[in-house]
């Protein structure tokens, strides 16, 4: 009966795969090339940011100078 239920149990054991496990040292969590390539992606993904930012600061000078124009104009109307 014990054997029975020993290997019953055996069975059942979880099995772990080993493949894909990685440890690191807490000081080092990055290896130097995959620090370098998420710096890269980073710096890239800041770029696109600086990009939208910066076409969006222009179109709102534009507006701003548009708005000028028309209130220039009312002013110069209405005296």
């Amino acid at each position: 009966m014990l054997a029975r239920f020993t290997a019953i149990s055996a069975r059942r054991v979880p099995r772990v795969a080993p493949a894909g496990v990685r440890f690191y040292s807490p000081e080092d969590k990055l290896t130097n090339k995959e620090r370098g390539e998420e710096n890269i992606y980073v710096r890239q993904q800041e770029k696109e940011q600086l990009k939208k930012l910066k076409a969006a600061i222009e179109a709102k000078k534009k507006e701003l100078a548009d708005l000028e124009k028309q209130h220039a104009e009312v002013e110069k109307n209405s005296k």
